[in-house]
């Protein structure tokens, strides 16, 4: 059951770039938790799909003796989640389909992507712990950091921003 919760049902096994397919694999997943229940169960997914993903991750590392094997693409779920929250909640607040977001969905993928391979500041930090939850913690890190840059784009995109 580790095997399937880290690669994602086998996701992770896919060539080139395992950590850009997991990337892909997890936006149907987070369309079904925004039109289930909204932001709110999106956030407590997250949390859940964290801890599994650590578990799953130790079980899996410990077995292989690689610290960060590729094929190990939970985390990239996660990190993508956290990229695509502000779309969740922008749909929500503004009582729209999460798809007419696109744009927003386009801007989380991309920009999660980028943080995620440059690995910049606590990213790349989190990554050069050599454990699992340094595993989990990159992908976090540059889902927050795509995140502030989804959230910074709705406000320009929307004319909110005032300089």
């Amino acid at each position: 059951m580790s095997r399937m919760i880290a690669t994602l049902f086998g996701v992770g096994y896919m060539r080139p770039a395992s950590g850009t397919w997991g990337s892909l694999a997890a936006l149907p997943l987070f369309w079904v938790l925004h039109v289930l229940g909204g932001p709110w169960l999106a956030a407590l997914a997250i949390l859940l799909v964290f801890a599994l993903g650590l578990w799953a991750t130790r079980i899996e590392t410990r077995a292989t003796g690689n610290e960060d094997p590729s094929e190990i693409v939970i985390d990239e779920v996660v990190g993508q989640w956290i990229a695509l929250f502000p779309v969740s909640y922008g749909a929500s607040f503004a009582g729209a389909a999460i798809t007419d977001l696109w744009p927003g969905w386009v801007a989380a993928f991309l920009l999660f992507r980028l943080f995620d391979i440059w690995k910049p500041w606590l990213v790349g930090r989190a990554d050069r712990r050599g454990d699992p939850l340094g595993v989990m913690l990159d992908d976090v890190w540059a889902g927050i950091f795509a995140a502030i840059c989804v959230i910074l784009l709705a406000i320009l995109a929307h004319g909110v921003l005032l300089l």
